[in-house]
């Protein structure tokens, strides 16, 4: 499944002075970005409403596949409040991604998956299962990029279906 979204104009205050999306903005080149990322900041939402953010690992396939234990913070959170936001390491290149994710057994990862994981970071999640642990598989909702040296040249919105 290839994700195919189509670029949108941007949701932003007049003051910022973009109404349209960036002429070329690439969603391919945005997907490089995101296989290219070591570290994926997450944001979910704590009982209170108050928000939880922290790195993970993670691959890009088709979407964001990362894991997390179920009694994690963000685990019980995400069982909670499915609802995510997920950003790349880079504020000066940022990839901005929201959308819903459902906790998945290791057996429902796809092994290229995990296989990518394993040399990624040089731990293979297959010769060592946690049983407590979920995956979860973000297809974006939305996603938001934009280069803060030339923000308004290059803000890219992009829906989903």
């Amino acid at each position: 499944m290839a994700l195919s979204p189509r670029l949108t104009d941007p949701h932003l205050h007049p003051s910022y002075g973009v109404t349209k999306a960036a002429a070329d903005a690439s969603w391919p080149a945005i997907e490089e970005k995101l296989t290219a990322s070591r570290n994926y900041w997450i944001c979910t939402t704590r009982r209170d409403g108050a928000p939880h953010s922290k790195p993970v690992w993670g691959v890009w396939s088709d979407g964001l596949w990362f894991s997390t234990g179920t009694n994690a913070v963000t685990g019980r959170n995400l069982a909670r409040d499915p609802r995510i936001s997920v950003h790349n390491e880079s504020g000066d290149d940022v990839v901005i991604l929201e959308g819903e994710v459902a906790p998945r057994p290791q057996s429902e990862v796809p092994d290229s998956v995990l296989a990518s994981y394993a040399t990624k970071y040089g731990f293979d999640p297959r010769e060592n299962e946690d049983p407590s642990g979920a995956w979860f598989h973000l297809v974006p909702r939305v996603a938001h990029s934009w280069l803060e040296t030339d923000f308004q040249n290059s803000v890219g919105r992009w829906e989903f279906d």
